[in-house]
């Protein structure tokens, strides 16, 4: 009965919870601008005192960049560590926003409530579906459930170039049986989701140079080798017919899937025909033999985002260019090595350049795939806990991008990362015209009372 009274106080405490996401939100803070830097520390502040409100122990850490905020409950049973950033994208191109993109509004739409502002979706509203959660747990029980410590970044969008140092440096105290991340979204808009597969990243930025100046096609065309030409038959010759990536040892690290997990990822019923019909597309263009959702979430991929060299105006200049120049990108999983993969793509590189030509590298350290391991039985809680709140059963899912921090839990302090979220397809994050949908911020709330309750008990 506990739990039902802690839902209802939920339900009976919406305009109040939906008041002060929006006291949140309309706080610019933006980490990637220096000009924002006071309203970073203002929503660090805010977040301070609203924890505190809930009888946390709170407090703002100073950094090199954007300050941390850190606080603790105490209680028995298992210790838990929610992390989410209060940080938020630029709102560039501000022509494009319907509205004030820090003035939050309650928008009716054709699909029914949703929350307009930057951050509502990523991820000061889902930030808020846990602290909310607690603070009903709060308001019926005079305590929270469990030990909880609380640990909120201010530079996630900005690439996070505090965190690992302060982890570091805090390791005891940020170390926990279990992290809790609230930074991804329901499955095709519907089904809860626990997240348990990350692909990590490499990017490689780099230049080829042939000869020292641009030169004249007519004077030097088919006797002098144009970079472009080079830089082009390297880059096609990355994949095979088959979509399958060339690189000398690529899929060495790669597992494969296992056949539970498959099965239960064809059961999802993802329409890939949809999912590429979106965007204009038809056709898978990943391995042959995998299936799109084992493309998107448990396979390696190589691409290349960027590539320029020679003259781009209006009209022609007949030249050989200098120097071509191109960027490529790496989404690496299973124990895939950063370094192994970027060594292998250099000698790709460099096996297609002529006697006299060279490459210039222009590189960040890499990061490799994350993967949760579901045999924790907090996962099965979890997912018992989603599926009694929502109208679909909750799956175990990939995600095709990087989070980060989840490594982060586990290499750093060796805590195992749950990542549940309730954001949509649609919600536009780092876009114009921002939103989170009602239902998602209220079934969120709802969401994590059950699993604090499940992760308690």
């Amino acid at each position: 009965m506990s739990l039902d009274a802690i839902l209802a106080r939920i339900d009976q405490d919406m305009p109040e919870a939906i008041d002060r996401l929006f006291e949140l939100l309309r706080i610019p803070s933006v980490s990637t601008d220096p000009a924002y830097k006071d309203h970073c520390d203002a929503a660090a502040d805010w977040l301070v005192a609203d924890l505190q409100s809930i009888g946390a122990t709170a407090e703002k850490r100073v950094t090199p960049g954007h300050p941390m905020v850190v606080g603790h409950v105490d209680g028995d049973g298992p210790h838990l560590l929610f992390y989410g950033h209060y940080d938020v994208q630029p709102i560039d191109p501000i022509e494009l926003w319907d509205r004030d993109p820090f003035d939050p509004e309650l928008q009716d739409t054709p699909a029914g409530k949703v929350i307009r502002a930057r951050g509502a979706s990523d991820d000061k509203g889902q930030l808020m579906t846990f602290v909310e959660a607690c603070r009903a747990w709060k308001a019926i029980h005079g305590t929270l459930p469990c030990k909880i410590t609380f640990f909120f970044e201010g530079e996630e969008e900005s690439g996070s170039p505090s965190l690992v140092p302060f982890m570091q440096e805090n390791a005891d105290e940020l170390t926990t049986d279990i992290a809790l991340i609230c930074d991804t979204g329901l499955h095709e808009s519907k089904v809860p989701a626990i997240t348990t597969m990350l692909r990590g990243l490499l990017a490689e930025d780099f230049t080829i140079t042939g000869p020292t100046r641009d030169l004249h096609s007519g004077m030097y065309g088919g006797v002098a080798m144009n970079p472009i030409r080079v830089l082009t038959k390297a880059l096609g010759d990355l994949h095979d017919e088959n979509g399958a990536v060339t690189l000398d040892g690529f899929y060495d690290d790669v597992p494969e899937l296992p056949d539970e997990v498959r099965a239960q990822w064809q059961s999802l019923g993802f329409d890939h025909a949809t999912f590429l019909g979106d965007v204009g597309l038809t056709t898978p263009a990943g391995e042959k033999d995998r299936t799109p959702l084992e493309q998107i979430w448990s396979r390696p991929t190589c691409d290349v985002n960027g590539i320029w060299g020679g003259y781009t105006g209006d009209g022609f200049k007949t030249v050989l260019p200098s120097e071509a120049s191109a960027k490529v990108s790496f989404r690496l999983v299973g124990q895939q090595d950063p370094d192994k993969i970027r060594e292998s793509f250099r000698k790709h590189l460099e096996s297609y350049m002529p006697e006299g030509f060279t490459v210039d590298y222009r590189t960040e350290k890499g990061s490799p795939a994350s993967q949760m391991s579901i045999a924790n039985p907090a996962f099965d809680k979890a997912r018992k806990a989603l599926s009694d709140e929502w109208p679909y059963p909750a799956a175990y899912v990939g995600s095709g991008g990087s989070i980060p921090i989840a490594g982060f839990f586990k290499d750093l302090l060796g805590v195992d990362a749950m990542l549940v979220g309730f954001g949509k397809d649609d919600d536009q994050i780092h876009s114009p015209n921002e939103k989170y949908d009602l239902e998602s911020f209220h079934k969120g709330i709802r969401s994590w009372a059950r699993i604090l309750d499940a992760l308690s008990a």
